[in-house]
């Protein structure tokens, strides 16, 4: 099982999509435990502040390293953890490959960040992994870290109820996947591929692969490069 701890200021942004679909599917399997911790609980002022103006001057406002401390530091004392993640737009890209290897922790933090970004001793002391799901800035680093978990969880064996449809999936050999049909074999005119028809399983498996060739040569081009 794998064991999440999920760390933010903003726990309501999370908490709905943790209780559907795969992930919910997951931690009800036992696969997954998925916690998420309330930085404002960590607090210690009246007002439950996370947050503060930066140094030097500027716009925005920067989380402050105390209730960081704090939370990252009991969850320690609880235990030993893999990996502290920082959903950062300055991390390191999610890919299928990093998801397959943090698939094989048993405990995993991950700080989401939020305002301006987060005070760098944190960083400096605490994270040991930063990642980003791509090159563009978002509000917070919750649903990255919803994306990231839902990259690993359902790489769980039983959280697909096809497991075989998961060694399949696009990026998970360095190509895009086949284009992919279901009934009705004709709609609107347009007709299924016969192949996928004529029960011939190699004559379909030939037909998938040249397509996944061509898919990811058209699309992605900078795969094929790096195989």
């Amino acid at each position: 099982m794998i064991r999440f701890e999920l760390i933010t200021g903003h726990p309501r942004l999370v908490q709905g999509p943790l209780q559907e679909s795969m992930l919910k599917r997951a931690q009800e399997l036992g696969g997954a435990a998925i916690t998420v911790h309330d930085l404002r609980d960590y607090t210690t002022d009246r007002h439950r502040t996370i947050d503060d103006t930066p140094f030097g001057g500027g716009a925005g406002m920067v989380m402050k390293p105390e209730p960081v401390f704090a939370c990252i530091e009991a969850l320690q004392h609880q235990g030993p953890c893999d990996e502290v993640i920082y959903m950062s737009a300055d991390g390191e890209r999610l890919t299928q490959t990093l998801a397959n290897a943090l698939s094989l922790a048993s405990r995993i933090a991950i700080l989401c960040g939020h305002y301006k970004g987060i005070d760098e001793r944190i960083r400096g002391s605490l994270i040991t992994r930063e990642i980003s799901i791509g090159d563009y800035v978002l509000t917070g680093g919750e649903l990255p870290a919803l994306v990231l978990i839902d990259a690993v969880v359902r790489l769980i064996p039983g959280v697909l109820h096809d497991g075989e449809s998961m060694l399949n999936d696009s990026f998970q050999d360095g190509m895009l996947d086949a284009p992919q049909y279901t009934r009705p074999a004709e709609f609107r005119g347009m007709r299924v591929p016969d192949v996928l028809l004529s029960g011939n399983h190699a004559e379909i498996e030939r037909w998938r692969e040249e397509q996944r060739l061509q898919r990811t040569r058209e699309r992605r081009q900078d795969l094929l490069e790096n195989k």
